[in-house]
C-alpha cells in the first residue's frame, strides 16, 4: 500500500512539473480569451452604466479589467500550489501516523487534512474575489478556466 502511494506521488509530481514546462501555448490562448472577455465586459459596462466603472475612460477601464483578470489568474495559481503542497504534506503525515496507529489513524489524519484544505481553499477564494467585488467588477466574467 505504501509503495503504491509513493508511486502515485512521484507520478503526480512528474505530471505537475511536465505541465509547468509545457504551458507556453496554453498561456497565449488564455490571454486571447481574457482580452476578448474584457472587451465584451467593457461593452456591457458601457451599455448598463450607473457604476463608477462606466465613468472610466476606455484605456483606464481596459487596464483595470486586464489587471484584475491577471491578478485573479496569479492568485488562483498560488492557491493551487498551496493546496497541492498541503495535500502532499497531508498524505505524508497520514502515512507517518498510519504506520504508528494503523488504518484508523491514517483515515483520521486524511479527514482532518481534507477539512483544513477545504477551509484554506474557501478562505483564499473569497480573499481573491473581495477587492474586485468591492469595485463592482463581476469576477465570473473575467475568469478563464
Amino acid at each position: 500500500m505504501v509503495v503504491l502511494l509513493e508511486i502515485a506521488l512521484v507520478l503526480g509530481l512528474v505530471g505537475i512539473v511536465g505541465s509547468y514546462f509545457f504551458r507556453g501555448r496554453r498561456d497565449t490562448e488564455r490571454q486571447d480569451v481574457i482580452e476578448r472577455r474584457v472587451e465584451a465586459y467593457m461593452q456591457t459596462i458601457r451599455r448598463e452604466g450607473g457604476t463608477e466603472l462606466a465613468a472610466m475612460g476606455d484605456l483606464e477601464l481596459r487596464d483595470l479589467l486586464l489587471s484584475s483578470a491577471r491578478n485573479l489568474r496569479v492568485q488562483a495559481e498560488r492557491k493551487w500550489y498551496i493546496l497541492i503542497g498541503g495535500g502532499a504534506a497531508a498524505v505524508l503525515a497520514a502515512i507517518a501516523i498510519g504506520t504508528e496507529e494503523g488504518t484508523r489513524g491514517f483515515g483520521i489524519v486524511l479527514l482532518v487534512a481534507a477539512l483544513a484544505l477545504y477551509g484554506i481553499n474557501e478562505f483564499m477564494g473569497r480573499r481573491m474575489r473581495e477587492p474586485l467585488v468591492a469595485r463592482g467588477i463581476d469576477v465570473e466574467r473575467l475568469r478563464v478556466e
